[in-house]
């Protein structure tokens, strides 16, 4: 497999005054001798203004004659070169690739919709001409294969799979790591350079959407639960130990458990308590 080779094009400005000085002799020859032969620099000249070409900064040109390689131009300026040679203009600046965001099922099954951002760049002006028919759409079609791949191997999150450790939602820095590898694996055929690639959107299909997300908040208000019944059993806890030690009362087994449940009401539920006062005995 040939690389990139590049090679440096003749100064322009000095092939534009051969090129002025040939058509004088070819313009004042013609008129003062009245001689038709100095026309014959006609071809010539026409071959010589072929030649002339630019290249602007973070630009290239593939240079080919006759279907043989022979070289690259990344130098930017004014040139001139066998008029001959077919030149292809290859850019050297980096692009970003939003791409669209794609239906795919992630590793336990769930539909998610998903897309990714890419930085990339020609690194290699060769593999982009030649080695691939359009190094432009290699990209969107591979970093999409890439896209699908890599849903298809982490799950959204570990819902279903309490055992995965990454997932695309948490395991962000990871997930986009494991993207750009394989991307750059992808696209090294065509020449191309990773710059950065990383996940732009990432969602639950709409389907499936509304039970996600109404799973998503059973799961927090659960785990909001078991910390307010952790709390409110200390707390709990440390105010019959405190009443027991002042000796302000003594509790037998039916008040102590009354007076838990009590306590438990208040500190977990829902709404704001009504005091009820209680002016007879303690157990009226």
């Amino acid at each position: 497999m040939k690389n990139e080779k590049q090679i440096k094009a003749t100064n322009g400005y000095v092939m534009l005054l051969v090129l002025l000085v040939l058509i004088i002799i070819m313009v004042l020859g013609a008129a003062l001798f009245q001689n038709p032969v100095p026309l014959l620099l006609a071809p010539i000249v026409i071959l010589i203004m072929r030649g002339f070409f630019t290249i602007n900064p973070n630009s290239s040109k593939v240079l080919v004659l006759f279907g043989a390689y022979k070289g690259t131009v990344r130098d930017n300026g004014f040139f001139w070169t066998n008029p001959f040679y077919s030149r292809q203009k290859i850019s050297l600046r980096a692009r970003n690739f939003d791409s669209e965001r794609v239906k795919v099922n992630d590793k336990i099954g769930n539909p998610i919709l998903i897309n990714v951002i890419l930085v990339w760049q020609v690194e290699d002006t060769y593999k982009s001409a030649f080695d691939v028919d359009n190094y432009q759409e290699f990209v969107r079609v591979q970093t999409d294969a890439a896209v699908r791949k890599l849903a298809g191997s982490y799950p959204y999150d570990n819902f279903d799979d309490e055992e995965a450790e990454l997932t695309l939602r948490s395991g962000m820095d990871a997930v986009n790591e494991a993207l750009e590898n394989e991307i750059t694996e992808r696209l090294s055929i065509a020449g191309i350079k990773v710059m950065e690639a990383r996940i732009g959107y990432l969602a639950y299909a709409p389907e499936i959407a509304s039970a996600m997300l109404k799973r998503q908040q059973a799961v927090a208000i659960v785990a909001a639960r078991k910390k307010i019944v952790e709390g409110a059993v200390g707390m709990v806890e440390d105010a019959l130990e405190q009443l027991s030690a002042d000796n302000i009362i003594d509790f037998d087994d039916d008040k102590k458990a009354s007076m838990v449940s009590n306590l438990m009401v208040v500190l977990c539920g829902d709404k704001e308590v009504i005091p009820v006062i209680n002016t007879g005995t303690l157990n009226a």
